[in-house]
């Protein structure tokens, strides 16, 4: 497994690989869990995998959630050896932001719309970095995970709008035991809040049920916010209920799926998780 730090080994990586044919991308901030393996094992249909590993300083609300994002290199880089990965890209903030650098990549609207509003400005650090990777690297694929369900339609809007030559795949979201979306911020959840934070997926399972049984939207709504309000620890930030193509809010009766997107913070941790139902 080549580890690559500069866009000129990067890329000179990625022309060797060429012979051996396409190339699959998973794009990662570290801190690598089961959820970024399965995007890893997504990914492995191709001949190469390259993997990033690149906390994105412009995608973070405040500074202190970036200081202490977990950073674990090593362990990161012995998972994806183990998991037969081409090429890692750990590229310096320098190296990806140069100074003077003036350009961002947008979605004008589905950027500033539901999780948007909790995060202003996140998606636009997504879409900007993921644009440098792939213009980087030039993969034949990329691979995102549909816990950030608004993220994959950012990618994907933003791919379709730039006439982006890269495949996007959405890999289902992978969980504990107790059914908790499994992200790189549970790490910082302390016991109590690892404890409580399970009710993201008991109001989502609530919410499904409801949509099953011929309730509305509406109905639903309310449900996610009783049951997360059951639970002292956990604030809700937002939830919205969506078509998935066109990600405009549903309302009444779903006719189709639709896509549940949470969000909550439990202290000064965010936690958000989605599911896709079909009534």
């Amino acid at each position: 497994m080549q580890i690559c730090r500069t866009i000129a080994d990067i890329r000179a990586a990625v022309a060797d690989m060429r012979a051996a044919g396409t190339i699959g991308l998973v794009t990662t901030m570290g801190a690598l869990h089961a959820g970024h393996m399965a995007l890893v094992n997504a990914a492995s249909t191709h001949p190469n995998v390259v993997a990033t590993i690149f906390v994105n300083p412009t995608q973070f609300g405040n500074a202190s959630d970036l200081d202490t994002y977990p950073r674990t290199e090593e362990a990161d880089l012995a998972l994806l050896e183990q998991a037969g990965v081409t090429a890692v890209f750990i590229p310096s903030v320098d190296e990806i932001y140069p100074e003077g650098e003036e350009t961002i990549v947008e979605t004008t609207h589905l950027a500033q719309v539901f999780h948007g509003l909790v995060r202003p400005g996140h998606y636009r650090g997504v879409a900007t970095v993921v644009t440098k990777l792939f213009n980087i690297i030039g993969p034949d694929a990329a691979y995102f995970g549909e816990k950030d369900y608004q993220q994959l339609a950012v990618i994907r809007t933003m791919v379709r709008d730039l006439h982006t030559p890269v495949t996007i795949h959405g890999v289902p979201t992978v969980r504990e035991a107790d059914g908790l979306a499994m992200s790189s911020r549970n790490v910082r959840l302390p016991p109590a809040d690892r404890a409580a934070a399970p009710i993201l997926i008991a109001s989502l399972t609530a919410a499904e049920a409801l949509l099953k049984s011929g309730e509305t939207v509406e109905a639903a709504i309310d449900a996610i916010v009783a049951t997360i309000t059951t639970e002292p620890l956990a604030t809700l930030g937002a939830v919205d209920i969506v078509d998935p193509t066109t990600f405009a809010p549903a309302t009444g009766i779903p006719t189709g799926p639709v896509g549940i997107m949470i969000s909550a913070s439990f202290g000064d941790v965010m936690l958000i998780d989605q599911k896709e139902v079909t009534p």
